[in-house]
């Protein structure tokens, strides 16, 4: 039996400049995978706080004094001879202007272009989490087209950036005329759409409306009909148990939402995880999560505390 690899807590963080560019930078000559781009930080002391590292790592690296960060995702990723347990903040308030103490080389970079970047492979989930916004809005009963554009439009008049088009029994037709509207709502206000379905099925769909890309329901996973090959654009998944969301990472899913957290008008006898079973059950997965169940915005706090990216509802934001 192989010797276990050494577990290294990593501290990280992402600072956004007034544009929205998030700052990475370049791993010097004589540091392990030199050249490849990163976001700043570094080893937690073994006596050290957790946001003190953060600080400190700041202050040595770029010259930076954090004043307030929040929790953005935190997961282990193994590499061939060590795990990282990657834990990173998002950055609420510094001091000063950034500079390459160690020599390092840094970069303002737009989040939809950082894949673009040569990333450490550890730091690829930490990308893809900052494309996501801190609330997702499921689409719930309407009664006409009109309702739908008038529900819709609130929806994304209120700050809402990112839509999951969910019709439930709807045939292919219907689902794709609705799905066209949406896609002419969600376009220029800058919102991205995903379609809810089979994902075959929703991926057409998205494809032929030019929507962001597809939600796949929790009954689909682990089938061989989920994604053959995956989809362009965006994979969310909908996950209830650790199984779930084992198939949802193996399936190549950017995203998951893990319900529910607490009960909900549409399944007041489903068992209910509560925070701290939300939390254990996400702790350490390379995949951001959003929280659904009985939750709205004032819920973000304790779902970014909890480890979600933030938190997803349908008669909250509908």
């Amino acid at each position: 039996m192989p010797p276990a690899r050494p577990l290294v807590h990593v501290v990280a963080g992402v600072l956004r400049d007034t544009e929205g560019r998030v700052l990475i930078t370049q791993r010097p000559v004589g540091k392990s995978q030199a050249g490849r781009w990163e976001f700043p930080g570094g080893k937690k002391g073994d006596d050290e706080g957790r946001f003190d590292a953060l600080r400190r790592e700041f202050r040595e690296e770029l010259g930076l004094l954090v004043s307030h960060a929040r929790p953005l995702i935190r997961y282990r990723h193994d590499y061939p001879d060590i795990s990282v347990d990657l834990d990173v903040w998002l950055i609420r308030q510094c001091g000063g202007e950034p500079r390459g103490l160690e020599g390092q080389a840094m970069d303002w970079v737009a989040p939809e272009d950082l894949m673009a970047h040569d990333l450490l492979p550890a730091d690829r989930p930490i990308a893809t989490a900052l494309q996501l916004p801190d609330r997702y809005l499921i689409t719930g009963s309407f009664q006409s087209l009109e309702e739908f554009e008038e529900r819709l439009c609130r929806a994304l008049d209120a700050g809402i950036k990112m839509v999951q088009l969910r019709i439930p029994g709807a045939e292919r037709n219907v689902l794709a005329g609705v799905a066209k509207r949406a896609q002419e709502i969600c376009a220029p206000r800058r919102a991205a759409l995903l379609i809810n379905g089979e994902p075959r099925m929703a991926a057409e769909i998205a494809a032929s409306v030019g929507a962001r890309g597809i939600h796949v329901p929790a009954r689909y996973l682990g089938r061989d009909v989920a994604l053959d090959s995956r989809p362009p654009g965006l994979v969310g998944v909908s996950c209830h148990d650790r199984t779930e969301l084992s198939a949802a990472i193996d399936m190549g899913a950017d995203f998951a939402v893990v319900s529910p957290v607490r009960p909900t008008a549409s399944h007041p006898r489903a068992v209910w995880l509560r925070w701290e079973g939300f939390r254990e059950l996400v702790a350490g997965l390379p995949l951001p999560v959003y929280a659904l169940g009985g939750l709205n915005e004032s819920d973000l706090e304790a779902a970014w505390d909890a480890g979600a990216i933030g938190v997803a509802g349908i008669s909250a934001f509908w």
